[in-house]
């Protein structure tokens, strides 16, 4: 899983996601990528799982880049412990998505085998995502 090797403070606030991205929407590395169209928390779990799939179906060929990375915490009290004495454990990392912001990009492969790992790779994302070529954000069309 992915997590900070180590952080300036162990908890944190839970923020606000209000707005449009304005960093880290256009791609840079690859052809192909996902985008985010809905504001969304990304498990590290769930980075790995959109990973796994695609790096499965291009059967290692190719290159895949991971856009995001889960630098904040997570906490949670366990179950059954009452209201107050301070704030719980960190349970896990999120990554913070808001919408336009491309996720992962894939490049070295065929256009129908890159579409199709991104679809795979969408299906383990708890957010709605638009499949993008390089092509389709230079020209504008998914802002």
């Amino acid at each position: 899983m992915l997590m900070p090797k180590r952080v300036k403070r162990r908890k944190q606030f839970r923020g606000s996601m209000a707005g449009k991205a304005t960093r880290g929407n256009k791609i840079t590395y690859g052809e192909y990528g996902i985008i985010a169209t809905e504001p969304a928390w990304i498990k590290s779990n769930q980075i790995e799982a959109a990973r796994v799939a695609m790096t499965r179906y291009i059967k290692r060929g190719g290159k895949v880049w991971i856009k995001i990375f889960p630098d904040k915490p997570v906490t949670a009290k366990p179950a059954g412990v009452r209201m107050g004495s301070g704030k719980g454990a960190t349970e896990y990392w999120v990554a913070v998505v808001k919408p336009g912001r491309v996720m992962f990009e894939i490049a070295g492969v065929p256009e129908e085998t890159a579409k199709e790992a991104l679809r795979l790779a969408t299906h383990k994302l708890p957010l709605k995502c638009k499949i993008v070529s390089k092509a389709d954000l230079e020209g504008g069309a998914a802002e």
